[in-house]
């Protein structure tokens, strides 16, 4: 799952459209932090889980709905 997400993260448009989805989703975000965690999705987790207090499965299953 990991590998799949990081390599998601790493595809320009795709990155564009999910950044403005987990702002939407998880307001607490900043750019800065996203754009910090592009391309590695240990790293977004975290800073979700930090910021929101969500967890990883709720942010893995987020994460599905949106790509698929």
């Amino acid at each position: 799952m990991q590998e799949t997400n990081t390599a998601t993260l790493q595809q320009e448009g795709n990155w564009e459209q999910f950044k403005g989805k987990a702002r939407e989703e998880w307001g607490e975000l900043t750019d800065q932090e996203l754009e910090q965690a592009r391309g590695n999705w240990e790293q977004f987790v975290g800073t979700v889980k930090e910021k929101t207090g969500e967890t990883k499965e709720n942010i893995e299953q987020k994460f599905e709905q949106w790509t698929s």
